[in-house]
């Protein structure tokens, strides 16, 4: 049986702050209440690019296209 392990891990915290910040700013930080819902390892990064670039569209498209990326491998269990 072939396991994949990948670097997805839920915070269920950070996805709270995220959908209510996400309402508050009426879907501006849609990028990272996504990749905060999905686990995603780089939810932080996507935050910071949505917060600083996202006022021009193409840093919000950038960011959006982050958050609904695959998840990375990190390891193949045989």
């Amino acid at each position: 049986m072939v396991r994949i392990i990948s670097d997805q891990s839920p915070r269920p915290i950070q996805m709270m702050f995220a959908w209510f910040f996400t309402i508050l700013t009426a879907g501006y930080m849609l990028p990272w209440a996504i990749a905060a819902t999905r686990g995603k390892a780089n939810t932080g990064a996507i935050f910071w690019i949505t917060l600083l670039l996202g006022w021009s569209v193409i840093g919000w498209i950038v960011a959006l296209v982050m958050s609904l990326s695959s998840h990375q491998a990190v390891a193949i269990i045989e």
